[in-house]
């Protein structure tokens, strides 16, 4: 019971620290690198369709699993501390008053070009006389 307590507790933690990413992205003093890699992992984030859909065994889930929450790890590590603390404040207000994350239509956007885009590099590739 400990674990699956501790599972939910992570859980929850990585989609408060998705959240802190949009406000930090919109944050004025957060340095640009950080703004480019949070914007890219929010858009995923947030976006309601899986660069890897879920119903694909095992692979569907590793990108929810491990990717998005290393990803979200390594964009904080790159805001400096009081201003990832401001952001952490604001994601923790939004959750608790919206009971939701937010959603983004951009990402969801960019997750069906890139899937486009390799279904067109394949056929390029397979139809290649």
């Amino acid at each position: 019971m400990q674990f699956a307590n501790r599972l939910k507790n992570w859980a929850r933690r990585v989609k408060r620290d998705g959240v802190t990413l949009w406000f930090a992205a919109r944050h004025p003093r957060v340095p640009w690198y950080a703004k480019a890699l949070g914007v890219l992992v929010v858009a995923y984030a947030l976006s309601p369709i899986d660069l890897v859909p879920d119903f694909i065994p095992v692979l569907g889930y590793v990108d929810d699993v491990l990717l998005l929450p290393g990803l979200i790890w390594l964009a904080l590590r790159l805001i400096p501390q009081p201003l990832r603390q401001e952001c952490r404040d604001q994601a923790d207000a939004w959750m608790q008053t919206e009971g939701r994350k937010p959603t983004s239509r951009i990402g969801a956007l960019v997750v069906v070009a890139l899937w486009v885009g390799a279904g067109l590099a394949l056929w390029h590739w397979w139809a290649r006389p």
